[in-house]
């Protein structure tokens, strides 16, 4: 890990009335800019950027808060602060698979469960699966990471009985697609998705590890087996600056 020393910012100036949070935001995006911390690199800690620049914790996570806003860190709650990757490619077409996308760009993919819950369908879900409203399902909340950085996080529901206990097969591989392949469903294609755009709620931000308010990719999805079957509903939110959505 790179420390704060070695990126040649200068001392802050002092009563020349540009705040001190600010020089520090100006000075650890110069670094990033010039390449002196690389994509994906950890940034020192709060703690030894404040005693580089000799100010204190609040000043610098006030200054890391701005590098976020403007995309160029991310903040991981336990694990630190790090430089963005580049976007990435994301396309959208017949079979869209998350894990086999991130993995064809070099990086390393999964899928954590956040919760899991058997609920009757509202009329919204029902619809997207073709069922009756009230018929139970399994409504999934996921994340979905790439080289430990969130990309998405989505909230998916599957008809019941067919699919009990796949979320227990999600949880334990990470990946939609295997953990249907132990539901018998080899192949799946994708029926429909739409596209848009909003801000992010505090908690949808907390997943993705931007800031809230921060824009979000929205993608509405419907998902068929081989025989053509609705199995699955989805409406996922994607930080909008770690992809670039190409609809083949």
């Amino acid at each position: 890990m790179q420390d704060a020393s070695d990126t040649g910012v200068t001392a802050l100036q002092r009563g020349g009335g540009l705040a001190a949070w600010r020089q520090i935001a100006d000075a650890l995006g110069h670094a990033i800019h010039s390449g002196e911390f690389a994509a994906g690199a950890q940034l020192p800690a709060e703690s030894a950027l404040a005693a580089r620049f000799g100010v204190n914790r609040h000043t610098v996570r006030r200054a890391l808060g701005v590098l976020a806003e403007g995309g160029l860190v991310r903040t991981s709650q336990g694990k630190g602060t790090f430089v963005e990757q580049g976007p990435l490619t994301y396309p959208i077409g017949p079979r869209t698979r998350f894990s086999e996308i991130v993995s064809r760009a070099g990086r390393e993919a999964w899928g954590d469960l956040v919760s899991a819950a058997a609920v009757p369908a509202d009329a919204e879900w029902a619809e997207a699966l073709g069922i009756a409203p009230g018929a139970p399902i399994l409504e999934l909340l996921t994340r979905h990471l790439a080289d430990g950085a969130p990309i998405s996080t989505a909230r998916t529901c599957l008809p019941l009985p067919r699919f009990s206990g796949f979320d227990a097969a999600y949880a334990d591989c990470g990946s939609i697609t295997r953990a249907y392949a132990r539901f018998g469903v080899a192949d799946y294609t994708r029926l429909s998705t739409r596209i848009g755009a909003r801000p992010a709620t505090a908690a949808e931000a907390g997943r993705l590890d931007i800031a809230p308010g921060r824009t979000v990719i929205a993608l509405t999805s419907v998902n068929v087996d081989g025989e053509g079957r609705r199995i699955q509903a989805t409406r996922s939110l994607f930080a909008a600056d770690r992809v670039e959505l190409v609809v083949e």
